[in-house]
């Protein structure tokens, strides 16, 4: 890309720092609630999603959990969907759909998923909701720190404390819930019956959930997550950030709330810093654009608070373009941004197609090693296989099995079978062939195996008949 198409990205250290030590010790930072029009929306683009992750599992599809990653049976239910490990090309698909689509909303609107949907964005705000909930407003929470140690400090912390278990808690076992049944699972862990593994993994998420979102929060998003450090690729001069407008808010400087504006030097800017108390990761939006930013939107709720209060024009921190706060034209559709859009769409549909057209049915062929053939007492050549028949539907069915060869081939064994549902069926069985049959000492053939309600519905397998080689 053009170095002239990208708009800069800093990196701030706090003044008295001339060198950034790469282990020093993270400052906390206390974050002040918020209400505004941004805040109420992320109601409708994360809690859906949290809702749904704590939910589904408990919903059933046809009589069985709704999305159930079954390991040992090798099964992965996704409502009326099942998927098999032969079907793990199907993953790669999904994650370059997921990939093309971030890198499109990328370059349209920056950093929307980080602000409004990322789980790690979802889960720290349920912690500090119940931080603020236990240990008071901002300003609360800091004299509480500083304070030593007594049976109020003591009581709020352990409350903090144990409420962030509990929902850590609450996490892992329904994550867990979508590798074991969570209906069974949930009965286990009350009567302290759960097997080693389930308690293995829930201690594991529970402790990773309570560092992630309690203790480390906005270290995740900062370094731990290479999506911040590879956003100003991405990002161009018509790519929608959250800045701050430096040409009308400065010089900046405090205020009576009604001193004449037109009489002052100063900017709109007040200088009351609530847009960095309100920051999740502790920046200072009018430092100009940096990769802490997750575009939130909590310091445009917080600006727009105060310029109300001080009866100036909102948006003094809004969202913008480079190009739109430069005066010049902004576009909406770009190249890359079509490129990114029209790639997701033609993989979309590659992938539904893929989903909905596959036959949940595979045939497995294993030919007997051990004797290449036999000869019967009537003189005939015969051969031993082994069908592996993998009903892939949630349904029983029942399957009829037939030959597609160059050469009559006479068929002992079973050729009409019932499959449960998710069942492999084993099926030894033999072929026969009259030696003036042969014109070769061996030939390719097929196995075909056809659902009997739906002749559509049908699998193959290449395997080979062997003869004597001369006769």
């Amino acid at each position: 890309m053009d170095d002239q198409n990208q708009i800069p990205v800093h990196e701030f250290a706090p003044s008295e720092v001339s060198e950034i030590d790469l282990y020093q010790k993270r400052e906390k930072i206390y974050t002040r609630k918020i209400e505004g029009f941004f805040q109420r929306l992320r109601l409708f683009t994360g809690w859906p999603l949290l809702l749904g992750y704590f939910l589904l599992p408990w919903f059933n599809w046809h009589g069985r959990q709704s999305v159930l990653f079954d390991l040992p049976a090798r099964q992965f239910n996704i409502f009326g969907l099942t998927f098999w490990p032969q079907d793990f090309p199907l993953l790669g698909w999904l994650l370059i759909i997921g990939a093309l689509s971030l890198f499109s909303v990328t370059v349209w609107a920056g950093r929307v998923w980080c602000g409004y949907s990322c789980p790690q964005t979802v889960w720290t705000s349920i912690f500090m909701w119940i931080e603020q909930f236990t240990e008071g407003s901002r300003n609360q929470r800091i004299k509480l720190d500083k304070r030593p140690w007594s049976r109020e400090k003591a009581l709020r912390k352990l409350a903090k404390h144990g409420m962030w278990i509990g929902v850590a808690l609450m996490t892992a076992i329904t994550f867990v819930g979508y590798f074991s049944p969570i209906r069974e699972l949930v009965p286990r862990l009350l009567t302290f019956q759960p097997s080693f593994w389930e308690i293995v993994w829930i201690v594991f998420f529970t402790v990773a959930t309570y560092l992630n979102a309690g203790w480390m929060r906005e270290q995740v998003c900062m370094y731990m997550c290479p999506y911040a450090r590879f956003q100003s690729v991405m990002f161009d001069r018509d790519t929608l950030i959250v800045s701050y407008d430096g040409n009308r808010g400065e010089p900046r400087g405090s205020r009576k709330r009604n001193q004449d504006q037109s009489q002052s030097s100063l900017g709109d800017c007040i200088d009351c810093k609530l847009c960095v108390q309100v920051c999740p990761t502790g920046i200072d939006i009018r430092d100009g654009l940096q990769y802490q930013c997750i575009t939130c939107a909590l310091c445009i709720d917080a600006c727009n608070s105060v310029m109300d209060k001080m009866g100036y024009a909102p948006n003094l921190i809004s969202y913008t373009t480079q190009n739109t706060m430069e005066g010049k034209p902004h576009r909406i559709l770009r190249p890359r941004l079509i490129g990114y859009m029209a790639g997701v769409l033609i993989m979309a549909l590659l992938f539904s197609y893929t989903v909905f057209s596959r036959v949940p049915l595979r045939i497995d062929v294993l030919r007997d090693r051990n004797q290449l053939f036999n000869e019967t007492s009537m003189g005939q050549i015969e051969n031993v296989y082994t069908l592996k028949i993998m009903n892939m539907d949630q349904a029983p069915h029942r399957f009829v099995l037939s030959l597609d060869s160059p050469t009559p081939l006479q068929w002992i064994g079973e050729k009409e079978i019932n499959v449960a549902a998710g069942e492999v069926y084993t099926l030894p069985l033999r072929l026969q062939a009259e030696p003036s049959d042969l014109d070769t000492p061996g030939f390719d053939f097929d196995f075909v195996v056809t659902n009997a309600n739906d002749s559509k519905a049908t699998a193959s397998s290449e395997s080979r008949f062997i003869g004597p080689t001369s006769r």
